[in-house]
């Protein structure tokens, strides 16, 4: 397994995992990227662009999870700022200057690839990208888990999942939602604390 940023030369690969519809109605990973209703304007095919361009940018955007080169799995990954939608929601909201916080917005597991701890190891290497690139608090808004739920509602990632990757808790928020949080710092071994 080894992860690569969403780049122009790796757009192909994350085109393939999300395949022709952009996964959760045309979402293409731009629902946090753009406000509700320019998110709502743009349509499945207005946030593949919208996507698109952002990496054309340069921006960072996330990681994919390779095996034997083929995409399995995705984590969004960037600046708090670059979410506008983050600013509005009560489940992410967070007090403070956001300089240097890297917010994970997203996950999303191939089929064939889940329950075999990817989440966790996408989080990983997620926090180490953004320790990376200055980063110094990495925070997710994950899903509380006290029942089976599908795997769609799971895109948040999961309070367990955060919790292995050495997040702490913040706050629990209704409803089964959480606020955590992990203080990084650069070092050339280990992205985090």
């Amino acid at each position: 397994m080894r992860f690569a940023e969403l780049t122009d030369e790796t757009w192909p690969l994350f085109e393939r995992l999300f395949g022709p519809g952009g996964v959760q109605g045309g979402c293409w990973c731009a629902f946090f990227r753009l406000t509700g209703p320019a998110f709502k304007q743009a349509g499945k095919d207005g946030r593949k662009a919208h996507v698109r361009a952002e990496v054309a940018a340069g921006k960072p955007l996330g990681l994919l999870a390779l095996a034997d080169d083929e995409p399995v799995g995705w984590v969004a990954v960037s600046p708090r700022p670059d979410n506008p939608r983050l600013a509005k929601s009560p489940v992410a909201a967070s007090a403070g200057d956001h300089a240097g916080v890297w917010s994970v917005t997203c996950f999303y597991i191939g089929r064939k690839s889940r329950r075999q701890g990817l989440s966790t190891a996408l989080l990983r290497a997620a926090v180490d990208f953004a320790a990376r690139r200055g980063a110094r608090v990495v925070e997710g808004y994950p899903v509380e888990v006290s029942e089976k739920r599908p795997g769609a509602d799971l895109y948040h990632g999961t309070v367990s999942t955060f919790a292995k990757a050495g997040f702490d808790l913040v706050e629990r928020r209704p409803p089964a939602r959480a606020l955590m949080r992990l203080r990084v710092f650069a070092d050339e071994n280990d992205g985090r604390r």
